[in-house]
């Protein structure tokens, strides 16, 4: 090997290991819908705090477990639910020692109209003047879920079939009454209170609905990845839990 040829394979070896080590300083977090105004603030703080680099993809919390198993390169979960990271942990797909819950959820009644809903949520859903009712497909989307558990106790639930629509996350739920489409919906509580459109909203009591406990997973793929370790211990820290409490959610114990 001459010695010009040689000085191009250390270049090169030199080269991948740089790209190696900016793929480690790198995670990619696939996240819950409701949390998307959370990680609008968190987001930026843990890069600037961190030097890495983040990448968030929001979606329903059924959506995204699905694209995990089928290989999406998604290096942690922020679920809606507890339910999801346990499918992921006890297929092997999660690593079972980097869970916790990061937030626990609460839903509300939103219309972007100011004069809607008032104080009396109940009284409204009721009264039924609205065309259409928005709420998370429950299948997929656990704030959905919750919104149907409440219909059911509210014994609205089978007389609403023709009014409900259902968007596939709750973030699509929010677009679809701010945009007119539906006249209200059941949002996270976070949105309302992060959103340009105060409007009216009722913050459903929480024993209508069980607790909507959000939980955080390191994905297998990524159990060397610093940068992912890096975010999920920031979610942990004083300033990210100021700013999720400040959007309505309750905290878990530290």
């Amino acid at each position: 090997m001459n010695h010009r040829h040689f000085h191009r394979v250390v270049l090169l070896c030199t080269l991948l290991l740089n790209i190696a080590a900016a793929r480690a300083d790198e995670v990619v977090a696939a996240v819950a819908a409701n949390f998307a105004a959370a990680m609008a603030r968190i987001e930026p703080a843990f890069e600037q705090a961190s030097g890495h680099q983040l990448t968030v993809v929001l979606g329903s919390s059924g959506k995204l477990v699905t694209q995990i198993q089928q290989g999406a390169p998604f290096d942690v979960l922020l679920s809606a639910d507890v339910e999801r990271p346990d499918v992921l942990e006890k297929s092997g797909l999660g690593v079972p020692a980097s869970r916790f819950t990061y937030a626990i959820g609460r839903l509300a009644l939103w219309s972007p109209d100011p004069q809607a809903i008032g104080d009396d949520g109940v009284a409204y859903l009721r009264a039924g003047t609205f065309r259409h009712l928005a709420i998370g497909n429950p299948a997929v989307a656990p704030y959905g879920a919750a919104a149907q558990q409440v219909l059911e106790k509210l014994g609205l639930w089978a007389g609403m079939q023709d009014k409900v629509v259902r968007g596939e996350d709750i973030g699509q739920v929010y677009s679809m009454v701010a945009s007119g489409a539906a006249e209200a919906g059941f949002v996270a509580l976070s949105a309302v209170i992060a959103g340009p459109k105060p409007g009216s909203h009722w913050t459903v009591p929480q024993e209508m609905y069980p607790p909507l406990k959000q939980d955080a997973i390191l994905v297998t793929r990524a159990r060397a990845n610093p940068a992912a370790q890096a975010f999920l211990a920031y979610l942990k820290t004083p300033a990210s839990r100021d700013v999720i409490q400040s959007l309505g959610y309750d905290l878990p114990a530290p």
